[in-house]
């Protein structure tokens, strides 16, 4: 490893030098009120590395958000909508922090009523992303404050603790002459009294003697975010960027989209319009629904609770590489204004097991609400029933807006069937009502494993689609979203001339010209210049796959006519198999542990087809390499000299 990532991963890392993940150090977390005491659970080690955890309740207008940071202690609440100083009220706000998260103990306040929806969003302290500190004024402007953030500051909260007063932020964006007030709608003011026209270093935050920041013998608080710049020095490799503040000018009506670039696609966002005045403080995240038409808000300056921005006509947009912001429908958008931002990265951690990152889930019929979760936060997901129908498809990233892989129809728009804010699965309300059990499979986005990818047709006969997976994919699978074309398949073993493969049929390799013959790449895929995958006024989608050691595989075979051994490098089987005869014609079938990987006969589905789930046929039998394919007439999965791809999953 060479010494400059050493030096990244030693100034952003765990002890020992290794690199931290974002999901070390940041976590969205949803969960219900149960008017009591509640664990959260969100892998943060708030106990032994310190840091902020941040709530509001997502229901009902009134309720605030509470602050609680392990420098002053867990019974002491700051809320980002008032001036008030800190409340330590009885027990009414008080919040434990843990070694995996944190126990919030109202008994109702604002956290945690029963039955009320909440979010909560919690920062630990760590180079180069996040530090809290507490110190006491004295009054002399010019005053440094020390801190630990080690890395360049992007903008800083500070909070009168012990006395009714306006926060104080400051924001890379606009400089150390100007300062911000997140508890209203004002705009950044020109004001020395703040940070002394002294712009923060890596070490020292410079305050003035504004009653705000430094009153002699008042104490404050001060949160810093980190602004990385190529610098972060997170992720498994220890070079990737997790979190930018910055700023962006947005033309009111002079074009159709605003696209900030990041460098990677953000999970988490903070934006004020920064001039001027009657301006919210939005927040918004992909969990409770920043999506590629919708981003749903919270204000950090209000007690509302969230309302929902954008539409599918002038869309709000999560990208691979940031987000989009449309002029004609973000609020007080006004010409030649100038907003500023705080963006956290999506997760970075590469899994270490098949069942952090895929499910199989059996559910009863759903003629109400019900949740179906494979135990992990589900990105995307298939879902059908075993007595036979549609194979309905969706990615968090459409929200509800669903395609169906055996038919070639456009998207329908099922957001008020299928939520997905929640911690663990996916939300489904009378979207089934059969009485015949419904089937999920479920996966998580994660670097190279599976990663999912959203765009449009941006003018050019060719483009590069850029990705989040990490790892060239080896199979991806892209649908236009908004006419009726079919699904096409591009897989590793078929990257030349021979083009594609069509998932919503059973023929055997397709048309040339859907996709280019240019290879793949860490960060994009290449699409030609047809309607299918990138033609004018098309919107598409794309599900990226790839081979991770022990967890998934993606690979092809010759058949032998009788049985044989497809190892893919596990070690206790594939929970997940997807076979396709591409030499001749056949189904694109699909076995899973859940209904049955067994030594006799397997239950197997069809992608392409709307059939009930045949359960006569010995087609597949386990191994713990990965599986085993039997030549049996059902299903033709192993027809003599004949060539087949897969996917699998341990």
């Amino acid at each position: 490893m060479a010494t400059k990532k050493k030096m990244l991963q030693a100034a952003a890392g765990n002890a020992g030098g290794e690199a931290l993940n974002v999901e070390d150090v940041f976590s969205t977390y949803l969960y219900d009120g149960n008017g009591s005491t509640q664990t959260i659970t969100n892998g943060i080690d708030l106990d032994g590395e310190g840091g902020l955890v941040w709530l509001k309740q997502r229901t009902g207008a009134g309720l605030q958000h509470v602050l609680y940071d392990t420098e002053r202690g867990s019974d002491s609440a700051l809320f980002t909508s008032l001036e008030n100083g800190a409340v330590t009220s009885g027990g009414t706000y008080t919040t434990t922090f843990n070694s995996g998260g944190f126990t919030t103990n109202t008994s109702g306040g604002n956290v945690n009523n029963s039955g009320q929806d909440n979010a909560s969003w919690t920062f630990r302290k760590a180079p180069k992303f996040f530090t809290c500190v507490e110190y006491t004024g004295d009054g002399v402007a010019g005053r440094e404050i020390a801190h630990n953030l080690g890395g360049t500051v992007g903008s800083i909260f500070v909070k009168k603790t012990n006395a009714t007063r306006e926060w104080a932020v400051y924001h890379r964006g606009v400089g150390a002459t100007h300062y911000g007030v997140i508890n209203n709608t004002d705009p950044f003011y020109d004001q020395v009294t703040l940070w002394n026209d002294t712009e923060p270093t890596s070490t020292h935050f410079t305050v003035g003697d504004n009653n705000s920041v430094n009153t002699n013998g008042d104490t404050y608080v001060a949160y810093l975010f980190a602004h990385n710049d190529g610098d972060g020095g997170f992720g498994p490799d220890g070079d990737q960027d997790i979190i930018k503040c910055g700023s962006y000018n947005l033309p009111y009506g002079s074009v159709d989209q605003v696209d900030v670039d990041l460098g990677f696609e953000p999970q988490w966002l903070l934006i004020k319009h920064s001039s001027p005045s009657n301006s919210n403080w939005y927040l918004y995240d992909t969990m409770r629904g920043a999506t590629q038409d919708v981003f749903t808000s919270l204000y950090a300056n209000t007690s509302g609770a969230e309302a929902s921005q954008g539409n599918a006509t002038y869309p709000n947009k999560i990208t691979p590489t940031g987000f989009s912001i449309n002029p004609a429908y973000f609020p007080v958008a006004t010409a030649g204004s100038d907003y500023i931002y705080i963006a956290i990265r999506r997760g970075t951690k590469v899994p270490e097991s098949g069942t952090e990152v895929f499910a199989p889930v059996v559910h009863n019929p759903d003629t109400s609400e019900i949740n179906v979760s494979g135990g992990f936060t589900a990105d995307a997901f298939i879902s059908t029933r075993t007595g036979g129908t549609n194979k309905y498809i969706t990615p968090r990233l459409l929200g509800g807006r669903t395609l169906v892989t055996n038919i070639t129809g456009a998207e329908t728009d099922y957001s008020a069937n299928i939520g997905w804010d929640t911690q663990e699965g996916v939300n489904f309300t009378g979207f089934w009502s059969s009485s015949t059990d419904g089937f999920d499979w479920q996966w998580k986005r994660a670097p190279g494993f599976f990663d999912v990818v959203a765009y449009e047709w941006n003018g050019t006969a060719t483009r590069n689609v850029e990705h989040n997976l990490g790892v060239p994919p080896e199979m991806y699978i892209v649908k236009r979203r908004n006419s009726t074309t079919g699904w096409y398949v591009r897989h590793k073993d078929f990257f030349g001339t021979n083009g594609s493969i069509v998932l919503n049929t059973t023929a055997a390799t397709a048309q040339t010209g859907i996709f280019t013959t240019g290879g793949t790449t860490d960060t994009t895929f290449p699409v030609a210049n047809d309607g299918t995958v990138n033609a004018s006024g098309g919107t598409y989608v794309a599900y990226l796959f790839a081979s991770l050691d022990g967890i998934s595989k993606v690979g092809s075979y010759t058949g032998n006519g009788s049985s044989q051994t497809i190892n893919c490098g596990f070690t206790s089987g594939a929970r997940f198999i997807l076979i396709k005869r591409t030499d001749s014609t056949g189904d694109w079938y699909v076995w899973d542990t859940e209904r049955g990987i067994v030594a006799g006969n397997d239950p197997h589905l069809s992608l392409n087809t709307t059939a009930a789930e045949v359960t006569t046929d010995d087609s597949i039998d386990p191994d713990s390499s990965g599986f085993i394919v039997n030549q049996v007439s059902a299903t033709n999965i192993n027809v003599s000299s004949a060539e087949y791809i897969f996917y699998a999953v341990a």
